[in-house]
């Protein structure tokens, strides 16, 4: 029996996961199959490499001396994707992903038309939600992986910036502060607010950059929380209060003079944008060949 690649990325889930089951549900095999191919691995090198309990899998000495070549045997795979992702223009397939709010509905659509145009014979689909939705679902194998607006921080999950943004506060045109150059954000801080829901990407930057700014969050006037960021602007514009929303999300309405964005002297609410997906993932061809593009392009001639 000659030694694979599907072996070693088995035997690197089950000793990530701690489990044959849990190994089982994340490489969507069968919990049987997966102990037959440790069997064979251990084999092909004639010793143990997992010690099984009741509780949870140990690595055995020769497991722990494998586990960094797995690792790497991994990481090689990924790399070579990337790499030869860049000549597949004919790559036919399903781009399945998760975006949160703001990325689905103002960024993605406007990258997708250029990456179908460079790769006409990928279908995509894509499900929009907030970030905690898109992490619960990628941690359930609902989802290969997702596009976020915040860090999110889970030891089985790798996360990687793909691009820049800018939350921006906005005002309706009939706000008080409608029309200044500059505000102070004490000032900003004394009127009533319309913001996204707990758990979105904006609402935790948001928040990040006030505390760092030493602002009690519990003293915000928040007079309504709206789960989209087209309703929090379409409540801004009827004057029911200010907001944070990304600078993407309000060209057409400072365009027709209905929005007005404002600076804050020495704030800014800068922040990336992130794929995220499962460590132990190796992800189709078709999310490879669409993350390299989000890489490798200069996006911001489409936003």
């Amino acid at each position: 029996m000659a030694l694979n690649f599907h072996q070693l990325h088995i035997f690197f889930t089950v000793a990530e996961r701690g489990s044959f089951s849990a190994a089982a549900q994340a490489l969507h095999m069968t919990q049987p199959a997966v102990t037959m191919q440790i069997q064979s691995l251990e084999d092909y090198f004639g010793t143990k490499l997992l010690q099984r309990s009741t509780k949870r899998i140990e690595l055995t000495e020769a497991g722990r001396a494998l586990m960094p070549y797995a690792r790497q045997s991994i990481e090689l795979i990924r790399d070579t994707d990337v790499q030869m992702s860049k000549f597949t223009k004919q790559l036919k397939g399903r781009l399945q992903l998760g975006a949160s709010l703001t990325i689905g509905e103002y960024i993605l659509p406007r990258l997708l038309g250029p990456f179908g145009a460079e790769y006409p014979h990928i279908a995509i689909s894509m499900k929009v939600m907030n970030t905690a939705q898109i992490m619960e679902d990628i941690l359930n194998h609902q989802l290969n992986f997702g596009l976020v607006e915040a860090p999110v921080n889970h030891p089985d999950m790798h996360m990687e910036a793909v691009m820049s943004d800018e939350l921006k506060l906005i005002v309706g045109k009939s706000h008080p502060l409608a029309g200044s150059k500059e505000v102070e954000l004490e000032d900003v801080m004394t009127y009533p607010f319309v913001l996204r829901e707990q758990g979105s990407g904006t609402r935790l930057v948001m928040e990040d950059v006030l505390r760092a700014k030493n602002i009690d969050l519990s003293t915000m006037k928040i007079v309504m929380e709206l789960g989209s960021t087209g309703a929090v602007k379409s409540a801004v514009e009827a004057g029911l209060g200010i907001s944070f929303v990304s600078s993407s999300s309000v060209k057409h309405e400072i365009a027709l003079g209905l929005i007005q964005t404002i600076p804050i002297r020495d704030v800014q609410f800068k922040r990336q944008f992130y794929s995220i997906f499962l460590k132990s993932a190796l992800l189709p061809i078709s999310a490879v060949t669409f993350l390299t593009f989000l890489r490798e392009r200069d996006l911001y001639q489409w936003l």
